[in-house]
């Protein structure tokens, strides 16, 4: 019979990454091209001008060379208004998203414009670039558009896209903040682990035990609400080896993060392996997990000194 459900617990998490990518000539000129207070785009054979430049014509897919240098004034093309920017956005006070033709370009650059509310933006305002302080060839060596009152400039000019030092490769941190909900079984099972348990969930048509449980079944899709209590000793199923250092993570590598059946269970989870040469982690080896003072789950699992299970007894969860 299902227990008393405990209080949902929900979580603030943040996934982020540093995404590294190496840029081809026509990128590298144009953000090099920024941190000098240039903007490039591409013309392409038939004769329009691409801003942001690309590689390829988007129309013929033609790959395309020829770098032209616009003016940093141009027109808005449509905008939205944005009263609550958020973190990491280009200004910290309500501004407007806006897509901006330069002049001499044919197509619009994505940015933000600095007004002084929604009624100063309008399709057609004139706007110029509003270049950082510190430029280091990047998108933010445009700290923004703002309104500015002059006529259209003149049409790109040819520009051979050389500088001195050009930027060669980017860095971008990827960044998701977001609230995560566990839900009441998953529930369940964490406040179980709090308390050194491990419960899973039975399924009722299939009988197969899910740790850690989902609510319901993955292999019938039939809602589970039986909590039943396995391991807390378990199995090696696979494994990897990890030779990448995690930005925030006081692990040193090699490690091993393995799939372990605890025993009672029909699905294996994840869990990392300690207490052992990374070398001499092996398919079969049985572990236990092992908790660290006022945890609320295990910090790894290491090896119980058992003989290993054979194969039989977990192929049918790897």
């Amino acid at each position: 019979m299902p227990g008393p459900t405990p209080e949902t617990l929900t979580a603030p998490l943040v996934v982020e990454f540093p995404f590294t990518r190496s840029l081809g000539p026509v990128q590298s000129a144009f953000l090099t091209g920024l941190r000098e207070r240039t903007v490039l785009g591409v013309r392409t054979r038939d004769g329009r001008v691409l801003v942001p430049p690309v590689e390829y014509d988007p129309v013929t897919a033609e790959e395309i060379r020829d770098l032209v240098e616009t003016a940093a004034t141009g027109t808005v093309t449509t905008w939205a208004w944005n009263p609550a920017p958020r973190r990491g956005q280009p200004l910290a006070t309500p501004f407007a998203w806006v897509l901006v033709r330069l002049d001499g370009a044919d197509t619009a650059l994505l940015h933000a414009l600095d007004a002084p509310g929604p009624d100063a933006v309008h399709t057609g305002l004139r706007v110029r670039i509003r270049w950082a302080v510190r430029r280091t060839g990047a998108i933010t060596d445009i700290a923004c558009f703002e309104p500015y009152d002059s006529p259209a400039a003149p049409r790109a000019t040819a520009h051979s896209g050389a500088f001195a030092d050009p930027v060669t490769g980017i860095t971008t941190s990827a960044r998701l903040d977001y609230t995560y909900t566990p839900g009441r079984a998953q529930t369940r099972y964490l406040t179980a682990l709090a308390g050194r348990r491990i419960l899973g969930e039975r399924c009722p048509a299939c009988h197969k035990v899910h740790v850690p449980p989902r609510g319901a079944c993955p292999t019938c899709g039939t809602p589970t609400d039986e909590q039943t209590e396995v391991g807390p000793r378990g199995t090696v199923t696979t494994f990897c080896v990890v030779n990448i250092k995690a930005k925030g993570l006081e692990i040193d590598v090699p490690y091993v993060y393995a799939h372990i059946a605890l025993d009672g269970a029909d699905l294996a989870l994840h869990g990392r392996i300690a207490g052992i040469p990374y070398d001499r982690v092996r398919m079969g080896m049985r572990v236990e997990p092992v908790w660290t003072e006022g945890a609320r789950h295990p910090d790894h699992y290491r090896p119980t000194g058992e003989p290993d299970a054979p194969y039989d007894a977990y192929k049918e969860l790897l």
